[in-house]
């Protein structure tokens, strides 16, 4: 997408920003009322790095999604890109941006808005190889307004590749996707990311954040509550569930070495452990190792952790 940025008075700020970073964040806060959606915010992205940027709703991701496209001017600090000014850098196309709604021109072919879109960069990618990364090649004379809804989130994705830009930024972006369709996109990603490019993203589904990205960046009231890989993350904050059978009395299984929370079902305990091994070693030694089943915590266990008592800073969805 192209942006022509926000209509508001410039302001000049003096910041030193290191251009081998995609994307930079400083002290950036931003308010809506007595809302404070985005806090103090400080990251950067060095070029290359596919980020995923995880959070509840509320909790500022969309927010710092639209400061760092130049859509919203911080309240305070600042925000760059390569080095740049968002709405600098967006407008020398070395930004391309993926909505979850909206951004169609309705009664055209996929043809033709792709090559409007594409008309509007310096040095776009050919239309036959961008139809091919987005894997629409037989929608091209399709009108847009008759696509399904999986059909319209690939085009946008056409039409944020269009003009090959350096940084792609993407909100949701296997939403109305199924299954088929979802694994071609991230096929379509890692070509990409191959090629350099630095992809953000935002998504509900965490085990696309599991396993496609170098990073995860997790948000909660507007501030990073954990920043790291996936397994970094997991290891930190989640808890792996230890499971055995027991019979009679087994209360003293929750004392046992990096237990921190216990669960009876019928003759199954399920321990919740933060030193598996610790545990497992304990119950061996105790000769209480019967049908023994370790269950390695997942992201969505480690974003339980993180998130729950991270209430959103407010309800509407699109803070």
């Amino acid at each position: 997408m192209i942006y022509s940025g926000p209509r508001h008075p410039p302001t000049f700020v003096f910041v030193t920003t290191n251009t081998s970073d995609a994307v930079s964040l400083t002290s950036a806060t931003k308010h809506f009322g007595p809302v404070r959606a985005v806090d103090g915010l400080t990251l950067t992205i060095p070029r290359g790095q596919t980020v995923a940027l995880l959070g509840p709703n509320g909790a500022g991701k969309s927010t710092t999604i639209a400061m760092l496209l130049g859509l919203l001017p911080p309240d305070s600090g600042h925000a760059a890109l390569f080095g740049l000014e968002p709405e600098q850098a967006v407008r020398q196309g070395m930004v391309g941006a993926m909505p979850q709604e909206g951004g169609l021109i309705p009664r055209v072919t996929v043809r033709e808005l792709l090559t409007f879109v594409a008309g509007t960069y310096s040095a776009p990618l050919p239309l036959d190889q961008v139809l091919t990364l987005a894997r629409i090649e037989d929608l091209r004379d399709r009108r847009v307004d008759r696509l399904s809804g999986g059909q319209a989130q690939r085009v946008r994705f056409a039409m944020a590749v269009c003009g090959d830009p350096d940084l792609i930024v993407l909100d949701e972006p296997t939403a109305a996707l199924d299954v088929a369709a979802r694994r071609e996109f991230w096929e379509s990603m890692r070509g990409l990311a191959s090629r350099g490019k630095t992809i953000l993203f935002s998504t509900h589904y965490l085990d696309e954040a599991d396993e496609h990205t170098d990073r995860v960046i997790v948000l909660g009231h507007g501030r990073v509550i954990a920043d790291g890989t996936s397994a970094e993350i997991k290891q930190a904050t989640a808890l792996t569930t230890v499971s055995v059978t027991a019979e009679g009395e087994c209360s003293w299984l929750a004392t046992l070495p990096g237990v921190r929370h216990m669960e009876v079902k019928g003759t199954r305990v399920h321990l919740r452990s933060g030193d598996s091994d610790a545990t497992v070693m304990a119950l061996a030694r105790a000769g209480a190792v019967r049908d023994l089943e370790v269950v390695p915590a997942d992201l969505e266990d480690a974003f339980v952790a993180l998130t729950t008592d991270a209430a959103p800073a407010t309800d509407k969805e699109s803070v």
